[in-house]
């Protein structure tokens, strides 16, 4: 059922709204890395004088440009290990577009989603912020004493965390902030299973860009199916 609930998301990819959420997520992502290159650049400038006096050298004018162009390359080499985890962040914050497009083809019996208060959205994201703090630091812990287990036990920690996340994610629009978190104790062992499915392509470059919206989509679909939501 897990492997349906993910086919039928990976059906919708073409979506206009799927590929809105994919786009705003990757141009915020090259905008913000940009944009801190920028900055670096700037600082660089700052501190380093036009004009150094090296030993045995004598005066040089060119250090401020080789500092400022091995700053633009280190930012081009980080950039693939950093865009996976800044555009998820980002389109994190978009991913109840992709929860309308789903409901709205495949449930579209179903009266508009309540929204979300403030207060409870941060009252979840507090709470999945320390449990993501204090499993991290265990497995961190632990990874020392398993060496070639370690990606094992990363992709089944951070499923449990993505498990978690987007579960509440998708049940709190419809049953509240005690209701998803009733459903989440119900279901938690689904949801943990089809987090690690993301979390595994998560780790492949490029890949990862477009796990949010699938998972967003995917939780959708697993969180309607255990509610007995009517299906198109």
């Amino acid at each position: 059922m897990i492997f349906n609930d993910f086919l039928k998301a990976l059906g919708q990819l073409g979506d206009r709204r799927f590929r809105k959420v994919l786009l705003m997520g990757l141009g915020l992502t090259i905008a913000l890395l940009a944009g801190i290159t920028i900055v670096l650049v700037v600082l660089i400038g700052l501190l380093f004088p036009e004009t150094m006096s090296l030993p045995w050298i004598g005066d040089v004018n060119w250090l401020d440009s080789v500092a400022s162009w091995a700053i633009v390359g280190i930012m081009l080499v980080l950039s693939p290990f950093l865009m996976v985890p800044v555009a998820v962040a980002f389109q994190g914050i978009f991913l109840d577009e992709v929860a309308d497009a789903v409901e709205a083809k495949h449930y579209p019996s179903l009266p508009p989603a309540g929204d979300v208060s403030i207060l409870d959205g941060l009252r979840d994201a507090s709470s999945l912020i320390v449990v993501t703090i204090v499993i991290n630091i265990i497995a961190l812990i632990l990874s020392f004493f398993i060496g070639p287990l370690a990606p094992i036990l990363f992709w089944m920690v951070n499923g449990y965390l993505l498990g978690r996340e987007y579960f509440s994610m998708a049940a709190i629009r419809r049953e509240g902030l005690e209701g998803s978190k009733r459903l989440r104790r119900k279901y938690g062992t689904q949801a943990w299973i089809a987090g690690t499915l993301m979390a595994i392509p998560l780790t492949i470059p490029l890949v990862g860009l477009i796990m949010p919206v699938i998972g967003a989509a995917t939780f959708t679909h697993m969180y309607h199916r255990v509610s007995g939501s009517p299906t198109r």
